[in-house]
């Protein structure tokens, strides 16, 4: 058995002005932002949400902009095998996480769920 769940909505910007692009957002959505130290804040910039189960992360990207969600997860491989047997194609793997295509065309990554987090209480578990 694994566990999985929906980790959040990352604003792909093909930008080189990530923080005016995380102020755009931050202020559509009406939420803060939060520079993360280091290489990282080169390259997101999250966004901090009243609700607290909700992560939203504005990023720089090559490709053209979209929205695009990540499943968090405590077996990656497992995972990517669930959402293959659905339908969906590994595209892209990079440091710890894999991007996915689904049947409609949608990008998505499946990423590690982060030790400490409430991941145990709020995800799916799945029976392989």
């Amino acid at each position: 058995m694994h566990k999985s769940k929906l980790a959040g909505f990352i604003i792909d910007c093909q930008t080189p002005d990530l923080e005016g692009s995380a102020k755009f957002w931050g202020a559509a959505l009406g939420m803060k932002t939060e520079t993360f130290p280091g290489e990282a804040g080169k390259k997101y910039i999250k966004l901090q949400s009243p609700v607290t189960q909700l992560y939203i992360e504005v990023q720089t990207v090559t490709h053209p902009s979209r929205v695009h969600l990540d499943i968090e997860t405590d077996d990656i491989e497992a995972e990517v095998a669930r959402l293959q047997q659905l339908g969906a194609k590994e595209v892209e793997r990079i440091k710890t996480w894999v991007i996915m295509e689904a049947p409609t065309g949608h990008r998505f990554c499946v990423v590690q769920a982060e030790p400490g987090s409430t991941f145990d209480e709020t995800a799916n578990r799945w029976q392989e």
